[in-house]
């Protein structure tokens, strides 16, 4: 419950004044000994906290899972395993897992998705890091329009989404071999562009460090590059720009 809720209810008079002092007296982050709860992150932020699934203990992911869960009524993993996700879902029979992109979550309901992200990759090889951003954007409440193996190899099938792109509020190019995704969709919209370099490549690719290079390079204005395969972190941003354009009440519905 974030500070919004609980001073409604003291409004409405369904929480007392003393119950509300208690909620707000706790301390911004839970200490589970092992990790320590970014309780209070959304409320700084905007948005939650999200777990981290690669490399956790299994005893340590379930009880960081539940006890986000409990606190948001929905959670978010990030690159978790197949394992993982029969554990979680053992325990939280609500859970969902998509293979492709190693997100698991328990989402609420009816989620009203606003605005408009493009996610655009340059071959199917991008789409496991072009979903983790698009369902990470979704998770946030953002409506997000998927433009998939458009790369520069066959620039015309890019060219014809060029109106779907110009109509988004911000776009994410994910793509690795040479990475030019980015800088061709940089020169055809208004918005910014979040530039995802992939480890998709053969060896001169450097598991994508070539991609990374091209995007920090590109030439064209109002590109932004996260790391190499990042698609959250992109995903992330690109919730921010969105939401910055629904706020301001120009965002598309």
């Amino acid at each position: 419950m974030n500070t919004h809720d609980i001073l409604q209810e003291v409004r409405n008079k369904t929480m007392s004044v003393e119950a509300a002092e208690k909620l707000l007296r706790r301390q911004p982050f839970e200490d589970l000994g092992y990790a320590k709860l970014d309780t209070h992150r959304k409320l700084r932020s905007g948005f939650p906290e999200v777990i981290f699934c690669s490399g956790k203990a299994d005893e340590h992911l379930l009880a960081i899972f539940g006890r986000l869960y409990e606190e948001e009524g929905e959670v978010l993993g990030t690159r978790a395993s197949r394992q993982q996700y029969e554990l979680i879902a053992a325990q939280y029979p609500k859970a969902q897992y998509d293979a492709i992109s190693r997100i698991v979550k328990i989402e609420k309901p009816q989620k009203l998705l606003r605005g408009n992200i493009a996610v655009c990759t340059a071959g199917t090889a991008d789409l496991p890091v072009a979903e983790e951003a698009a369902q990470t954007a979704e998770y946030f409440g953002n409506r997000v329009e998927r433009i998939y193996d458009v790369g520069v190899a066959g620039i015309h099938r890019l060219l014809a989404y060029a109106e779907q792109l110009q109509e988004a509020n911000c776009v994410v190019a994910v793509a690795g071999m040479e990475g030019a995704l980015a800088s061709v969709v940089g020169g055809l919209v208004d918005k910014p562009v979040i530039a995802v370099p992939t480890s998709v490549g053969y060896g001169a690719s450097m598991h994508g460090i070539s991609a990374l290079l091209t995007m920090i390079n590109s030439c064209a204005n109002g590109i932004a590059v996260v790391n190499i395969d990042n698609g959250y972190g992109a995903g992330y941003i690109a919730s921010q720009i969105n939401r910055m354009a629904a706020d301001e009440g120009t965002c598309s519905e």
